[in-house]
């Protein structure tokens, strides 16, 4: 009978993170990435500084207002301009998500606790027909 406690526990912790709508992947995800309209919510709001770690020619294109440049080719140079605060959250958003999220590990592994990245980036924000500024 013991043989069946482990998959039954599992079973339950499973069910557990269904009722709330949440896999387990989706609720690691959470902690690690927000999505595009909390993104934008957060920058209007002021409760998250936004990077952009695009390239300067990629930014020039347009950029939601009040988001910051700092290219991810720049970023071992420029680390020192990201808080490394928990009461100071910090959104990544790149294109797509690839070099945010590639972004955000490379700061976790130095130790930054208040790094997300932008789930869908600026092509999504793009899509969305979303206010655009030239920096």
């Amino acid at each position: 009978m013991k043989h069946l406690l482990l998959p039954r526990r599992l079973l339950v912790a499973m069910l557990g993170l269904g009722a709330l709508g949440l896999t387990h992947a989706q609720a690691r995800l959470d902690s690690e990435s927000v999505t595009l309209d909390v993104a934008r919510k957060e920058l209007e709001s002021g409760t998250s500084r936004v990077i952009d770690i695009r390239e300067p020619q990629e930014h020039a294109a347009g950029v939601a207002a009040g988001v910051q440049l700092l290219p991810m080719r720049q970023l071992a140079a420029r680390i020192s301009e990201i808080p490394n605060d928990p009461k100071q959250p910090v959104l990544l958003i790149c294109n797509t998500q690839n070099r945010s999220s590639a972004t955000w590990k490379y700061l976790r592994d130095k130790g930054y606790t208040n790094v997300r990245f932008v789930q869908g980036g600026m092509s999504e924000w793009t899509r969305r027909a979303w206010p655009l500024v030239k920096p």
